[in-house]
């Protein structure tokens, strides 16, 4: 037993208890990030070695200086226990597994104090955008439980949320639908709102199951916490319609999150506000974001998380069981801070505070847009196709009731060596695979493509631009296995 890690466990359960709901916004995290610096410089031998090797003086006041971190240049060179402070991989409570959906899986050490630093997310979510401080509510993790970071992070951070004095209540039920139904219908009508939280593609499965069973999700006032995928707006105002949710703005939350360091910001009613009205006009959306598809928008605290960019990528400089500084996450995206936001959304004619309760959007957080991973998309006609283009076609009123939201995108070669573009969809339990519904999708697909890409409708002949759609049963082995996270693209062929 050591003394001094307990004493750093009880201050910051201390400072997270006494903590306000919601983050100060009041630094631009540049500070804490040099202070995290220095600390990791004297503490952690692997970082002491990475820095030597780039002969880069552990004292340097110039932060351009710092390498970028990667998986591949310090994590998988040095031994697990070398990455922790003095060495010492037993001074974490808990491992969690990142999914290795880009390659090897990486394992990440955690202790309280990581969960707590989580926990002022969810809190921030539940706060802002639940209400959870005025209303009983049942939080029903629906991720994955074990070793993945999602289901046990999520279970841990909202019961720090409850002991801090939220009324909220922890299911743990995991991505079981028969038993998530069971403890919604049990617990849900004992709770003013029933939060669901889970992989997006999974709850809509959830709520479509609950309907064909005959669950009444308006009475249970259902909210959704999510993570873990790019979503469109078709997609929350569809699944939104189905739980009986009435405010797009606040019944729905993304959190931005990695098992690298769990969530590094989230959705407010600002940010879901100003991503609808972006959604519904694509040309503000590329000349905000200079790209044909809609990103995740979130806030972040930049004293817990500081951001940079790289070359249209993400860096991020982080405490936790293995510290990260500017380590390159990989993901594209990019930064904006919160008053040039404001002013982008107003100059384009749209009042992004108008309607928001102001008590709980009063900080000035802000925002990061996350595209995800370049290895998610395909190239057709050298225009990139992205699978947020398609998702849109799949949450049309006369496509979604049959599908279940999943797909495979790919380039494929016909009989004569022609490429096509392919979507292979998984259709809905018990629906009808005809060739109808095949040449319906196939429109909707096209049109959303030339709607929102505006590379694929200049690039790609007119000819090629409706896809090959080929609709298989629902857990089709070869393109929807059950129980493994889904991959929307496929190399070509």
């Amino acid at each position: 037993m050591t003394g001094e890690r307990s004493r750093r466990v009880l201050l910051g359960l201390r400072d997270f208890y006494a903590a306000p709901p919601l983050p100060a916004g009041d630094e631009d995290g540049s500070a804490s990030a040099a202070r995290l610096f220095r600390d990791v410089a004297g503490t952690v031998p692997a970082y002491r070695e990475f820095l030597a090797e780039h002969g880069v003086d552990p004292e340097s006041t110039d932060w351009s200086a710092v390498p970028l971190l990667t998986k591949e240049n310090y994590l998988r060179r040095h031994p697990l226990p070398r990455l922790c402070r003095n060495g010492r991989l037993d001074a974490s409570d808990m491992v969690a597994v990142s999914s290795g959906s880009s390659g090897q899986p990486t394992v990440w050490p955690r202790s309280v104090l990581d969960e707590l630093v989580v926990a002022r997310r969810f809190e921030h979510a539940l706060y802002a955008s639940f209400r959870a401080d005025e209303r009983s509510t049942l939080v029903v993790v629906c991720f994955a439980l074990g070793n993945w970071v999602g289901g046990m992070y999520t279970a841990a951070a909202c019961r720090h949320v409850a002991a801090k004095g939220y009324p909220v209540t922890v299911a743990t039920p995991g991505n079981n639908v028969d038993e998530i139904l069971r403890v919604v219908d049990e617990l849900g009508p004992r709770f003013d709102q029933v939060v669901l939280a889970g992989y997006p593609p999974f709850v809509k499965n959830v709520v479509d199951s609950g309907r064909s069973r005959g669950v009444d999700w308006p009475a249970l006032s259902i909210r959704l916490l999510l993570a873990g995928e790019v979503f469109s707006e078709e997609w929350r105002t569809l699944v939104g319609e189905r739980a009986g949710m009435r405010r797009p703005e606040s019944d729905s939350v993304s959190l931005y999150g990695t098992a690298d360091a769990g969530v590094l910001g989230t959705e407010t009613p600002l940010s879901v506000h100003i991503r609808r009205f972006l959604a519904a006009d694509p040309a503000a959306a590329r000349e905000l974001f200079a790209e044909s598809r809609l990103p995740t928008l979130v806030q972040y605290d930049p004293s817990a998380r500081f951001f940079e960019t790289h070359e249209g990528t993400l860096l991020f400089t982080g405490d936790g069981g293995v510290p990260l500084v500017r380590y390159h996450i990989a993901d594209e995206g990019g930064l904006i801070p919160h008053a040039a936001m404001l002013d982008f959304c107003r100059d384009h004619g749209f009042d992004p505070l108008a309607g928001l309760d102001p008590a709980r959007e009063a900080v000035p957080l802000p925002f990061v847009y996350v595209f995800g991973r370049s290895l998610f998309t395909v190239s057709f006609f050298g225009a990139n196709v992205y699978p947020e283009n398609v998702t849109v076609a799949l949450e049309r009123p006369d496509v979604s009731g049959w599908v279940t939201g999943k797909f495979v995108l790919s380039v494929v070669a016909d009989e004569d060596q022609e490429r096509r573009l392919s979507v292979v969809v998984e259709l809905a339990p018990d629906a009808a695979g005809t060739q109808q519904r095949a040449l319906l999708l196939a429109d909707a697909v096209r049109a959303e493509l030339r709607r929102l890409n505006s590379e694929f409708a200049h690039y790609v002949p007119d000819a090629y631009q409706t896809p090959l759609v080929e609709l298989r049963p629902a857990g089709d082995p070869e393109h929807f296995p059950p129980g493994v996270k889904h991959r929307y693209t496929r190399a070509s062929t």
